[in-house]
């Protein structure tokens, strides 16, 4: 098990999303907001998220749920990093 969360669906029809994005080494995102909330999976680098005013820092294999709230992400390793991103989001 990687991530096990309880989910109230903003919508009874709820658009997913799977997204895979590199940053590389240094880069830092402006501060955002995703369609929707959900898990997040690292599969290489280093990465320091910054989501609903918490900070953490993840490694490869590790799983987050993002809150869908304003955030950053910043690559602190020194190479390429790597995070699939699953959405949930009310279908338009």
């Amino acid at each position: 098990m990687l991530l096990q969360k309880t989910v109230t669906l903003p919508a009874n029809t709820v658009e997913t999303r799977l997204i895979r994005v590199r940053f590389p080494p240094g880069y830092k995102t402006p501060l955002h907001t995703h369609e929707g909330p959900g898990p997040r999976y690292v599969l290489q680098g280093r990465l320091r998220v910054e989501d609903a005013g918490e900070r953490h820092d993840y490694g490869a294999g590790d799983v987050f749920w993002e809150t869908g709230s304003a955030m950053t992400v910043e690559n602190i390793g020194g190479s390429d990093a790597e995070l699939v991103i699953f959405e949930l989001a009310a279908a338009k």
